[in-house]
């Protein structure tokens, strides 16, 4: 925590100017940008945070996964001289989800930034492996490994296994800027992302299958260069943007640690491909210029990409008993092009209404060479059936129009219509359509109400569902994807506002559904139907207090068809997610002029039910799998003077999970899946935590976002 805390002062040291801790000369600074005298400002905060337990998922994303104290680090500031600005931000210094930023540049001339952030992802800390790793791309086991046919057999498991974090951490540069000239401007953007870590992957002996800790080492580079003009009504813009992502491991090899079965030798070690390391390039030129007639906008966009994917090929196997040949290719020569079309048009025909109508296209098309290739089953055997890889394509063009009408003052209504086609390559649905309309109404029934009501469908229609393509599949003619089906959606919303003028409360209701029905589907999803409902109030009890509350929930029911014959349906299974939240939180400020206090608390709740019914069987009830979530903070500032306030902090969170495909399922618990024991969430954390925060310059300072 020492090395920690020092080297976090060491970098705020050297972003924040000398001036913050000495006598600051402004007097000959001319700040033009700033509403005060002083040409520098700043907000430092120096502090300290406790955690009181390890919890994986409770430091997702900020950093605080275990027990232990944490330094807080944290400030912002802006110097200003002779129409030059600098902003500075620092926050979480200290912690692996830090972030830092800086700003300079003369306002309509030029700027140039550069950032740096952190942040880290956590999923369990209860799993456990035996696996070790060398390097990025082998696993290895454990010496004195017994082999066995079943984790039944596994006799050193106990003593071998080590426990794992499974999560990740990224880590993004960036920097860039733009300056402007007679109306030019040029820009550039760049970004490097860097991510590491543990994630689990799944390999199979066809058989049996093991959990793997596959280490993550990935980077990608990011970069937006361009052009823009702008002069009265017209405005043209050029850019190129580039992504380029390398992966560090283009293979993951892992020993067996199940039995080598004599009979069929040579599959140990085993071997995955693991993502390719890829790059994307697009031109894109767009524009738009405003017509006085009707306060008419025009607007039109162009695009064209090219993704290229040509890392070298992995053998068939590395199963030196197999002999299924030479590849037909060495490297992978993937191609992919996109076009993207885009047309807006926005006009104002009446003075009470306004009318707009769009058309865009986007194509991608693989160019990826067809080959036939031989089919190894998972190192293990041959499969003797040869099979051509694939090469998915396809064109989606829509259309829309909007138009919106206001009656009197109170009364505006609006309806929009938009149509989709979408054609697909090497698909069971070829050709798909998609009409949606709908219609809103918004009645402003008083100076303190307000009503809105919307309402629409769409239906997808399909050219026909090709069954031979999913024969060729192995898949049974008679499913349907849900996301290929024909479906029909009716959809709606409702919103209600109060606002008394001479109350200090206000409330928000608002409601929507959404029906979908795929009623010429024999196989797959029939039915699904959402439903969501949320109530936001909120009360200024005085100048200095105020409170709110929100309640809110959703329903989510699917049901579908399956047939274990490989025929028609003869089992149907029904899904239930119910969530709700509600909380709360208050706010008083100024209290004995020296201090303010502000409250919130969450709670949330889900649980899903499935319910599986087969022909001739009673029914089948999954247990159900539901989660809770309390979550509190509270914050006291004290004024100890017109530059020192002094910050106390309290967060509880509590999340309880009950999962039946995790719970009591440890690494041997199935016989022929060695797992890594991730057990369900259950944890309660609390956060304590004091700070020092320092002004230089006003009291209230408001800095950009």
């Amino acid at each position: 925590m020492a090395m920690r805390f020092m080297s976090a002062t060491l970098t705020l040291a050297l972003l924040v100017p000398a001036a913050a801790t000495a006598q600051v000369d402004t007097s000959d600074w001319k700040c033009e940008l700033c509403p005060f005298e002083s040409g520098y400002e700043a907000d430092y905060e120096v502090g300290a945070l406790y955690v009181s337990d390890d919890a994986a998922r409770f430091g997702n994303a900020n950093g605080l996964d275990e027990k232990g104290a944490y330094a807080a680090l944290d400030g912002e500031g802006r110097i200003a001289r002779d129409g030059y600005r600098t902003l500075w931000t620092v926050e979480d210094l200290a912690l692996d989800s830090r972030k830092i930023a800086v700003e300079t540049g003369v306002q309509g001339t030029f700027g140039v930034y550069l950032g740096y952030d952190e942040l880290p992802y956590r999923l369990f800390d209860t799993t456990r492996t035996i696996f070790t790793a060398t390097g990025n791309d082998f696993l290895a086991l454990p010496p004195g490994w017994v082999t066995a046919p079943s984790t039944a057999g596994f006799t050193e498991l106990d003593a071998s296994l080590m426990p794992v974090t499974i999560g990740s951490d990224r880590s993004r540069i960036t920097a860039g800027g733009h300056w402007l000239a007679s109306g030019f401007t040029l820009f550039a953007d760049y970004r490097r992302e860097e991510q590491d870590g543990v994630r689990i992957s799944s390999g199979s002996t066809f058989t049996q299958s093991s959990m793997l800790p596959r280490l993550v080492d990935y980077q990608t580079d990011i970069i937006d260069l361009g052009v823009r003009y702008s002069k009265g009504p017209l405005s043209l813009s050029l850019a190129w943007y580039g992504s380029f992502f390398d992966n560090n491991a283009a293979s993951l090899t892992w020993e067996n640690p199940f039995f080598d079965n004599p009979a069929i030798p040579g599959f140990d070690p085993l071997r995955m491909a693991l993502e390719p390391s890829n790059d994307y390039q697009q031109f894109t030129l767009s524009g738009s210029y405003r017509f006085e007639v009707m306060d008419t906008v025009l607007a039109v966009m162009l695009a064209s990409g090219q993704g290229d994917q040509n890392e070298p090929l992995l053998a068939y196997t590395i199963n030196p008993t197999l002999t299924p040949g030479a590849l037909p290719r060495a490297t992978a020569d993937a191609s992919v092009d996109t076009s993207n079309y885009s047309v807006t048009l926005t006009t104002r025909p009446l003075h009470q209404g306004r009318l707009s109508a769009w058309y865009r296209f986007d194509e991608r098309d693989n160019s990826t060479p067809q080959d036939m290739w031989s089919r190894v089953i998972t190192d293990t055997f041959l499969s003797n059936d040869p099979g051509m890889n694939t090469p998915y394509s396809f064109e989606r063009a829509r259309f829309g129009i909007r138009g919106e009408y206001e009656f009197f003052d109170r009364l505006r209504v609006s309806a929009g219509y938009e149509r989709t086609d979408l054609d697909r390559d090497f698909q069971e649905v070829a050709e798909q359509t998609t009409d949606d309309g709908w219609g809103k109404a918004r009645l402003r029934i008083s100076d303190w109400l307000d009503f809105s009501l919307k309402a629409g469908a769409a239906r997808r229609e399909i050219d026909r569902y090709d069954e031979t393509v999913a024969a060729g599949f192995g898949q049974n003619p008679l499913l349907r994807k849900y996301n290929l089906a024909y479906r029909y959606r009716e959809y709606g919303e409702v919103m209600v506002g109060v606002a008394p003028v001479d109350w200090p409360v206000s409330a928000t209701v608002t409601a929507l559904f959404a029906d979908d029905s795929f009623t010429q589907s024999q196989l797959g999803m029939t039915e699904a139907n959402t439903s969501h409902y949320s109530i936001d109030f909120g009360w200024t009890l005085s100048e200095n207090a105020s409170l709110y509350a929100v309640f809110g929930g959703e329903n989510i029911d699917a049901d579908q068809l399956g047939s274990a014959a490989f025929a028609a349906a003869d089992w149907a299974a029904a899904h239930r997610d119910k969530f709700s939240h509600y909380g709360g939180g208050i706010v008083v400020r100024s209290i004995s002029d020296s201090m303010d206090i502000s409250l919130d608390y969450t709670h949330t709740d889900g649980e899903t039910g499935i319910r599986v019914d087969q022909a001739g069987q009673p029914s089948s009830v999954f247990p159900t799998i539901d989660s809770d979530l309390d979550a509190l903070r509270a914050t006291l500032t004290y004024r100890r003077s017109d530059r020192l306030d002094i910050d106390f902090s309290l967060r509880y969170e509590q999340f309880q999970t009950n999962d039946w495909a995790l719970a009591g399922v440890e690494p041997d618990t199935m016989t022929n899946v060695l797992t890594m024991g991730a057990n369900p969430y259950d944890y309660d954390v609390w956060v304590v935590g004091i700070g020092f925060r320092y002004l230089v310059g006003p009291r209230e300072i408001s800095f950009p976002e």
